[in-house]
């Protein structure tokens, strides 16, 4: 179990629904590859899946598609949490989603928090402990600089949001914009060299999700709207183990916050 930030119980319950198999299989796997997305300052349900149903080990990789921020109530604590994990040992690997970026282009002072309710925003800045974006302390912006937009694995390619199939090769995957921001696409899988496709960024029914991970569809989206605490058909987090192709829903624990309904 990872020693830091302990889970406070008086928010929730830290219960999981598993799809292929029981917690305990984790325990005896040399090494296992987990992919989950769109976190959105939900720290409470990411440290209860990692730390408490996963167990996760130094031995494991985890790769997260981006959205640490926005809409929850802890982005500053995601943030932390994540920063931390890799001086601990673990082997995590973070993509840049379109509300990094656009937090990040806020405080750079090249746009505006637009982006979102002013609830929204205002939560987020209070969890940095600023009135302004541009308060936000440099350490937070050069990590979030640094995130790369995509990452190819021999089996998968990540993305927070997608590609645009339509585009020639080289130019799909060099368009950052859509990399980060497309809604809809007609996935191609020999564009992507046979890989499968794993993103997030439009929240999906998790019914839908889990139909997508057991049909084993060429895309499949991760992001199961953990943020939307209200929502029953969102409202969890969607964690995919690679190799045994196992998903693990984590659903909200987080303290009351506001947030525009979905």
């Amino acid at each position: 179990m990872l020693p830091a930030f302990s889970l406070r119980p008086e928010f929730g319950y830290c219960t999981t629904q598993y799809a292929a198999r029981p917690p305990l299989f984790h325990t005896f796997l040399a090494m296992a590859r987990y992919v989950t997305t769109d976190l959105h300052g939900c720290l409470l349900s990411f440290q209860c899946v990692l730390e408490e149903v996963l167990a996760l080990k130094p031995s494991d990789e985890l790769y997260v598609l981006g959205d640490y921020v926005n809409k929850g109530p802890d982005s500053r604590g995601v943030l932390d949490y994540l920063m931390q994990l890799p001086g601990r040992g673990f082997r995590v690997q973070c993509l840049r989603g379109n509300h990094d970026q656009e937090l990040l282009d806020a405080a750079r002072g090249r746009d505006k928090l637009t982006w979102a309710s002013a609830a929204d925003r205002r939560l987020t800045l209070q969890s940095f402990g600023v009135e302004d974006a541009i308060q936000i302390p440099e350490r937070y912006l050069h990590w979030l600089d640094a995130l790369p937009y995509q990452l190819d694995l021999p089996d998968f390619v990540l993305v927070h949001a997608g590609f645009n199939f339509r585009l020639p090769p080289d130019k799909m995957r060099t368009d950052y914009h859509t990399m980060l921001n497309i809604k809809e696409f007609v996935f191609d899988a020999s564009r992507l060299q046979g890989k499968r496709l794993l993103h997030g960024h439009v929240p999906t029914p998790t019914a839908e999700v889990q139909r997508s991970v057991r049909t084993k569809q060429g895309a499949i989206s991760l992001d199961t709207g953990c943020v939307y605490r209200h929502n029953p058909e969102l409202s969890h987090l969607a964690i995919l183990e690679l190799d045994e192709f196992a998903l693990t829903l984590q659903p909200n624990i987080e303290p009351p916050y506001e947030i525009a309904r979905r």
